[in-house]
């Protein structure tokens, strides 16, 4: 489904966070690929200000038993959307986030170099909320507008570029309802658009 318009939507609200995990990307312009994870700290624990003490460089690894196999670990995404719908950045989109390890799609390799990670606070076998649903639909939606070589077909899970490491977003993540609400973003954009 065609995506791209002229209008311009405003950005969804989006708390900028610290973070030094990060890098630059090869081509910034290469923008092609949106990767949808999810993540809690402790699992399945919500509502806790460890991940975001992660993506900080700041987590006391010491606060838990599971955090001990994080010491060192140095990752992030571009944001986090937390159970109530907040959506925390952490890396600028033009930037390389490190949260996609090894990974392929379409026959291309590494990438973090052509994509943004987008974090759901969760696991794979809890629902996600409506907050969230909503948050992340807006999200992608912008994110379309903003990048050419985004589309739908190239929203996928964690679980889609590296099979067989990793599962997230899960089998909890309704893939059907939101691909349906991002088309019905696209259908109200473009009836605001013809009434211009």
């Amino acid at each position: 489904m065609p995506v791209h318009n002229s209008a311009n939507p405003e950005p969804p609200l989006l708390e900028q966070r610290p973070c030094s995990h990060f890098d630059d990307r090869p081509d910034e312009n290469d923008i092609s690929l949106l990767v949808i994870h999810n993540i809690s700290l402790p699992p399945r624990q919500f509502n806790t200000p460890y991940i975001d003490d992660f993506f900080g460089g700041r987590l006391d690894c010491s606060a838990h038993p599971y955090f001990a196999q994080l010491k060192g670990v140095r990752v992030s995404a571009h944001c986090v959307i937390y159970r109530d719908g907040r959506i925390w950045q952490y890396v600028p989109f033009a930037k390389r986030a490190w949260h996609a390890g090894v990974s392929q799609f379409m026959g291309r390799e590494k990438c973090n170099d052509f994509s943004i990670g987008i974090e759901l606070e969760g696991c794979d076998d809890e629902a996600y909320t409506t907050a969230q649903y909503q948050a992340l639909t807006e999200l992608c939606w912008y994110l379309l507008q903003q990048y050419p070589r985004l589309r739908p077909s190239h929203i996928v899970g964690h679980s889609d570029i590296a099979p067989g490491r990793k599962t997230d977003p899960g089998q909890a993540f309704d893939w059907q309802g939101f691909f349906l609400a991002l088309d019905k973003m696209q259908q109200q954009s473009c009836e605001k658009e013809n009434l211009k």
